[in-house]
């Protein structure tokens, strides 16, 4: 009788806490500023150095409540993407900060620069949000002008307490079974 009550004292708390959910960032923000590369071209670059005047150019989602266009973001420097390098804070603006995991060189040339990736948003009470991002610049005619996005991507939803409630049960059917041959 003990298991029984402990067994429907887990179900009870498991059915109480299904609705708690994890709050995960939505949206997509995107900036544009200038950068100054490690080398005067961009097919031979492999970092940034210095960024300057970087601002919100867009937001929506999640970041609609926190963020405006033409605020002025906070970028980590130096950035390498050549090799592929952590770097935690790569941006800050309104409260989110996003820590850059890793990056691959889509398109490298003396005329353009596209480079991809994955990193984790986090802030304003958020949950850490696994996002993907983007990093654009032209050159010579574009003078280190860059362009970045990112977006939360986040896969599938929590449990919710649902494959606790059915251990539970299938718990509860082995007592119940058990107690009806050991009784015969």
């Amino acid at each position: 009788m003990k298991l029984l009550k402990l067994t429907l004292a887990v179900l009870a708390a498991a059915l109480v806490t299904s609705g708690a959910q994890a709050a995960m960032v939505n949206g997509a923000i995107t900036f544009a500023g200038g950068a100054i590369f490690d080398t005067n071209s961009l097919a031979t670059a492999t970092r940034v150095n210095t960024f300057k005047n970087v601002k919100v150019m867009s937001e929506d989602g999640d970041f609609a409540a926190f963020v405006n266009d033409d605020d002025a973001v906070a970028m980590a420097a130096p950035y390498i993407f050549t090799p592929s390098t952590p770097t935690p804070g790569l941006w800050s603006v309104g409260g989110f900060t996003f820590d850059l995991a890793s990056s691959t060189v889509v398109l490298q040339n003396a005329d353009f620069l596209l480079i991809s990736g994955t990193g984790t948003i986090t802030g304003n009470g958020f949950d850490p949000t696994e996002g993907t991002w983007s990093f654009t610049a032209q050159s010579p005619s574009a003078n280190g002008v860059f362009s970045f996005s990112a977006s939360g991507d986040f896969n599938g939803v929590p449990d919710g307490g649902s494959t606790v409630a059915l251990l539970g049960l299938g718990l509860t059917g082995i007592w119940v079974i058990r107690r009806k041959f050991v009784a015969a």
